[in-house]
C-alpha cells in the first residue's frame, strides 16, 4: 500500500495531538475511579448482606469494564503520555499497575519492545501473541505444534489465559531482567499482598477473593481480546526485517477496531490502534480527535466487531501469500518443494 503521507508529514500531522491535557486527564480519573470504587462498595455490601451471588456477578461486569479503562490509563503512563509530568505518569502508572496486577517498570520496558518490533517476522516474541509461520509450524516437532495449538485455542487464550497472565505470570520477572524492572515486580507484589491482607481483615478473605479474582479475570479476558485483534486480523501486515517499515507497521500491522461508542469509552479508544502505533505518545483522549481531523487516517479500512470474530480462525502466517491462515487451511497449502 502506498501511504498518502511521508514519515515526516505523519509526524507533523500527529504532533499537535501528542500534548497531554491535564483537565481531560483528571476528568478521566474522576469519571472512572469514582464509579469503580462505588461498584466495589456495592459488591462488598451484597456479599456481606448474604444477597445472591448473581447480584454481585452482575455488578462485576461494569467493574471489569472500568478496570479495562484503568489499564488504558496505565498503558498511557507507560508511554509517558497521560500527563505532561514524568513523575505523575510514574506515580499513576504504579497505582494503576497495582490495580491491574501489572508491574509498571517491567511492563513498560517489554511494551516498548513490542512497539519497536510489531509486525516484524524476524523480531517476534517481545510483548506479542505467539505467531508461527506455516513453514515454522510444519517443521516444528510434534510437541511444539501441540503447544502452539493449545496457546492459540480461544478457551485457553481468553478464559484460562487472563488468570495465568495477570494473576500468575506477572508475579515473576524473567531471567536477565534489569533491577528497576525487577524492583517494580517486587513492589507490585508487596502492594497486592498488603491490599489482600487489609481487605481480609476488613471484610474477609473469601469476600475479597470472590470479588477480586472474577473482576480481574473478566477484565483480563477483554484486555487480551483487544490486544489480540489489534495485530491478528484479516489483511494484517507482517514483513521480514529487511523490508519492514514503521509507517506500514502502524497503518496495516495494527487494526482500526471500530467499536460502538460505549465500548470505545470503556476501552479508552485503544481500538484506534493504527494511530497509537504511528505515534505512541498520543494519550487515549486525543486519539479520536486525531482520527476525526486527519483524512489520511480515515482511509484505513476499519475492523468491525462482527468482522473481528473471524480473527479466531487465523492462526499461522503464510509468507507465500502474505496473509494469516487457519490450521484447517494447511491441507490446501502446497508444501515446500511440491510440484
Amino acid at each position: 500500500m502506498t501511504h498518502p503521507l511521508t514519515k515526516t508529514e505523519w509526524r507533523e500531522a500527529l504532533l499537535p495531538y501528542q500534548q497531554p491535557d491535564l483537565r481531560r486527564a483528571i476528568w478521566q480519573l474522576v469519571n472512572t475511579f469514582v464509579p469503580y470504587a462505588a461498584l466495589w462498595a456495592l459488591m462488598i455490601y451484597t456479599m456481606r448482606q448474604g444477597l445472591s451471588y448473581w447480584i454481585t456477578l452482575a455488578l462485576m461486569v461494569p467493574a471489569a469494564a472500568l478496570l479495562v479503562r484503568i489499564f488504558i490509563f496505565f498503558h498511557d503512563c507507560c508511554h509517558g503520555s497521560f500527563f505532561a509530568s514524568r513523575r505523575a505518569n510514574r506515580l499513576l502508572g504504579y497505582v494503576t499497575g497495582i490495580l491491574t496486577f501489572t508491574p509498571y517498570e517491567y511492563w513498560r520496558r517489554s511494551h516498548a519492545g513490542h512497539h519497536a518490533t510489531a509486525a516484524d517476522l524476524d523480531r517476534r516474541g517481545v510483548g506479542d501473541v505467539w505467531t508461527m509461520t506455516v513453514q515454522e509450524y510444519r517443521a516444528a516437532p510434534r510437541w511444539r505444534r501441540l503447544a502452539y495449538r493449545l496457546v492459540r485455542n480461544p478457551f485457553v487464550m481468553f478464559v484460562l489465559g487472563p488468570f495465568f497472565v495477570f494473576v500468575v505470570g506477572q508475579r515473576f520477572a524473567q531471567r536477565g531482567t534489569r533491577w528497576p524492572e525487577r524492583r517494580s515486580v517486587m513492589i507490585t507484589n508487596l502492594a497486592l499482598l498488603v491490599i489482600g491482607v487489609v481487605a481480609s481483615l476488613l471484610f474477609g478473605w473469601r469476600t475479597y477473593l470472590l470479588i477480586r479474582l472474577p473482576v480481574m479475570i473478566l477484565a483480563g479476558s477483554a484486555g487480551l481480546w483487544l490486544f489480540y485483534v489489534q495485530h491478528q486480523f484479516t489483511g494484517v501486515y507482517w514483513s521480514r526485517h529487511e523490508t519492514w517499515d514503521l509507517i506500514t507497521s502502524g497503518l496495516e500491522g495494527s487494526s482500526y477496531y471500530k467499536l460502538p461508542k460505549v465500548l470505545r469509552w470503556f476501552s479508552g479508544n485503544i481500538g484506534l490502534h493504527h494511530i497509537h502505533h504511528l505515534r505512541a505518545r498520543i494519550p487515549n483522549y486525543h486519539l479520536q480527535p486525531a482520527q476525526d481531523a486527519i483524512p489520511a487516517l480515515q482511509e484505513v479500512q476499519p475492523l468491525t466487531l462482527r468482522g473481528s470474530l473471524k480473527s479466531l480462525r487465523l492462526n499461522l502466517w503464510d509468507e507465500q501469500h502474505q496473509k494469516l491462515v487457519s490450521f484447517a487451511s494447511l491441507r490446501a497449502l502446497p508444501k515446500p518443494g511440491a510440484a
